[in-house]
C-alpha cells in the first residue's frame, strides 16, 4: 500500500472517529438537557404553583378578596400544567374545594381540604421528579459509556499512527540517506531495495538509476577529463604568479586568485567575458592584452601596485596551439598570460645598483689622486727615476687607467638601471661618429700594428642619436676587436644604409665566438669561456642599453676561428 493511501486511511479513520465522538457527546448532552427541561417544565412549575396557592390560602383570613384572586390565578396555571397520572383528578378536587371556599372564605375545614388536595398534587410531582431524575442519571451513564467507547477507539487509532507512521516514513529515509552518503564517498555500486510498492519504492528506483548512471560516468573518460580539469584549475589557482587564460576569440577562460587580486575584479566579473571589452575600463587588462613587439629592443617589467606595495612583474604570453587528430596543420586555441613576480629580484637589483654606484663613485677620487701622483713622479722636477722605477710607474698607470675605465662603466651601468642617465638625442653625422671613435682607439691599434679600414656608403643621412654615447659604443666595439685580434691584422669599420637605418659594423678577424654564446655576449657580467678576463663583462651590456635607449638595436655575427662582426643600427 502506498504511503499516501496509508496516511489518508489512518488520518481519515481518526477524523471519522472524532466526528462520531463529537456526535455521541452532543446527542448525550441533548438527551440530558431534554430530561432536565422536562423536569423543570412539567414538575418544578407545578410545585411552584402549589407553593403560591398555599401562601394565598394562608392570606385569605386577612385580605380575602386579593388572595382569592391570586389563588384563582395559580389554580388556573396548574390546570394547564397537568402532566402526571392522577394529577388531573387531584386538580379537579382542588377546583371543587376552592369553589366552595369562594362562598365561605372563613370555613377552616374547606381550607384544610384544599391544603390536602395541594399536597396530593405536590406529592405526585415530587415522585415524578425522582423518577425522571433516575431516567436522566441512566441517560448520563449511557452517554458516558458511549463516549468512553468511541474515545478509546480514537486513542487506539491515534496511538497506532503515532507508533507505526513515523517508522514507516523515517526508516526508508534513513536507509536512503545512508545510501546517499555512500554515493558521496564515490561508492557508486550502492543500491537501495524497498519491497513495498509505495512512493519510497519509486524513489529507490530513481535513486538506483542515478547511481547506475554515476557509476557509468565515473568509469567513462568524461569523468577522468573532468577530474583532470579540476586538478589543473586547483594547480593554477595555487600558483603564486598571476595567470589568465584566453580562448582564440579573446574570451577569458580562467584567472587564478593572484590575477584577480592585481586586476581588482571578482571572478564572476571576468570569466566568460571578452578581454577586449574589459580592457576598455581596466587599464591593467589593457596593458596585459598588448602584444609585445618582436622588434622591440627589450621587454620592460610591469610595475603594479599589489599586496600593499609596488610590485614588478614580467609578462609572458604563451600562444597555445594543437594539431587536431587526423590533421597535420596546427590551429590556435588561445593564449595564456603569465605574470612572473620579480619584485624581490628587482629590489635586490636596486640594492646592487646603488651599492655599485656608491662604490664606483667613491673609487674615482682615490684613482684620480693616484693618477695625479703618477704625473708628479714622471715630472723630472721631482727627481729622476731608474728603469725599474719607470716600469713600476707605467704598470701603476695602466692599472689605474683600467680601474678608472671599470668604475666609469659601473657608473654608466648604475645610471642606466636607475634611469638617471640623460641622453641628448639630436641629428648626428654618422661619419663624424666613426672618425671620433677611430681616433680614440688609434694609439691602441698602433701598439698591435692593427690596420683600421673605414668602409662607408656615400651621402648617408644624419641619424637620431646621442653622438657622445654612440661614439662610446663604437669605441667599445673597436677596443674589443683590437683586444681579441692578432697583431698586424685588419679591422674594418663599415657604415651603410639598410631599411631606412644606418648600420655601424666592426668586422675583425679574431678567433670568433661560439654560437652557444652569441646570444649571451650582451648580458651583464658575461664573458666568453676561455677568453682573457681583462674586463668586467659590462661594456657590451652598456652598449646595448645605450643603443636601445635611442630606439636602435644591436647584434653580433660570428664564426669560430673566422672572426666576428659586431653591429648596431640607428634610425635616420
Amino acid at each position: 500500500m502506498r504511503i499516501k493511501t496509508k496516511l489518508n486511511l489512518g488520518v481519515g479513520l481518526l477524523f471519522l472517529m472524532i466526528i462520531i465522538l463529537s456526535l455521541v457527546s452532543a446527542y448525550s448532552v441533548f438527551l440530558i438537557k431534554a430530561d432536565t427541561e422536562n423536569i423543570l417544565k412539567e414538575n418544578y412549575n407545578t410545585l411552584e404553583y402549589s407553593r403560591n396557592m398555599i401562601l394565598s390560602l394562608d392570606g385569605i383570613k386577612t385580605t380575602p378578596d386579593n388572595n382569592i384572586s391570586v389563588f384563582k390565578e395559580f389554580l388556573k396555571k396548574q390546570m394547564q400544567n397537568v402532566t402526571e397520572p392522577g394529577e388531573k383528578e387531584a386538580t379537579a378536587n382542588l377546583e371543587k374545594s376552592f369553589a366552595l371556599l369562594e362562598n365561605n372564605s372563613a370555613d377552616e375545614n374547606l381550607k384544610a381540604q384544599i391544603r390536602q388536595n395541594i399536597f396530593s398534587i405536590m406529592k405526585l410531582n415530587l415522585d415524578a421528579i425522582k423518577q425522571k431524575s433516575d431516567i436522566a442519571k441512566k441517560t448520563a451513564e449511557t452517554a458516558n459509556f458511549s463516549i468512553a467507547i468511541v474515545g478509546t477507539l480514537c486513542f487506539l487509532i491515534a496511538f497506532n499512527l503515532l507508533v507505526n507512521l513515523p517508522n514507516n516514513i523515517a526508516n526508508p529515509i534513513k536507509e536512503l540517506t545512508q545510501s546517499i552518503k555512500e554515493i558521496a564517498n564515490k561508492n557508486y555500486s550502492e543500491r537501495v531495495h524497498f519491497t513495498n510498492h509505495n512512493e519510497y519504492a519509486d524513489l529507490a528506483n530513481s535513486f538506483n538509476t542515478m547511481a547506475q548512471k554515476l557509476q557509468e560516468y565515473n568509469n567513462s573518460n568524461l569523468y577522468k577529463l573532468f577530474f583532470e580539469k579540476k586538478r589543473l584549475e586547483t594547480l593554477i589557482n595555487n600558483m603564486h604568479d598571476p595567470i589568465i587564460g584566453l580562448d582564440n576569440e579573446g574570451i577569458i577562460l580562467f584567472a587564478n586568485d593572484e590575477a584577480l587580486k592585481i586586476i581588482g575584479l571578482k571572478l564572476e566579473d571576468v570569466i566568460a567575458k571578452s578581454a577586449s571589452a574589459l580592457a576598455l575600463s581596466n587599464d591593467l587588462i589593457h596593458s596585459l592584452m598588448l602584444k609585445d613587439d618582436a622588434d622591440a629592443p627589450k621587454k620592460k617589467p610591469l610595475k603594479i601596485y599589489a599586496n600593499g606595495k609596488e610590485s614588478y612583474f614580467e609578462k609572458e604570453i604563451l600562444n597555445i596551439t594543437i594539431i587536431p587528430t587526423g590533421e597535420e596543420k596546427e590551429i590556435n586555441i588561445g593564449d595564456v598570460i603569465i605574470l612572473r613576480n620579480i619584485t624581490l629580484f628587482k629590489e635586490l637589483d636596486f640594492a646592487k645598483t646603488n651599492f655599485i654606484a656608491t662604490v664606483s663613485h667613491e673609487l674615482k677620487t682615490p684613482i684620480a689622486s693616484i693618477k695625479l701622483s703618477l704625473q708628479l713622479l714622471e715630472n723630472t722636477k721631482t727627481g729622476d727615476m731608474n728603469e725599474d722605477q719607470k716600469q713600476l710607474v707605467e704598470s701603476i698607470k695602466d692599472d689605474s687607467q683600467r680601474l678608472l675605465k671599470i668604475t666609469g662603466e659601473l657608473l654608466n651601468l648604475s645610471q642606466l638601471e636607475t634611469g638617471n642617465i640623460q641622453l641628448n638625442i639630436e641629428k648626428s653625422n654618422p661619419y663624424d661618429i666613426v672618425n671620433y671613435a677611430v681616433e680614440a682607439v688609434k694609439v691602441q691599434a698602433d701598439q698591435k700594428q692593427i690596420k683600421l679600414i673605414i668602409d662607408t656608403d656615400e651621402n648617408l643621412q644624419d641619424v637620431k642619436a646621442d653622438s657622445e654615447k654612440t661614439g662610446w659604443v663604437l669605441i667599445n666595439y673597436l677596443s674589443n676587436a683590437i683586444r681579441y685580434s692578432s697583431e698586424k691584422s685588419t679591422i674594418i669599420i663599415q657604415l651603410k644604409n639598410e631599411n631606412n637605418q644606418i648600420v655601424f659594423q666592426v668586422i675583425d678577424t679574431g678567433k670568433g665566438i661560439d654560437t652557444r654564446y652569441q646570444d649571451k655576449v650582451f648580458d651583464k657580467y658575461f664573458q666568453v669561456p676561455g677568453s682573457q678576463k681583462s674586463g668586467t663583462g659590462l661594456g657590451l651590456a652598456i652598449s646595448k642599453e645605450f643603443i636601445e635607449a635611442q630606439n636602435g638595436s644591436v647584434g653580433v655575427e660570428s664564426n669560430l676561428g673566422l672572426g666576428s662582426t659586431f653591429w648596431f643600427s640607428l634610425k635616420i
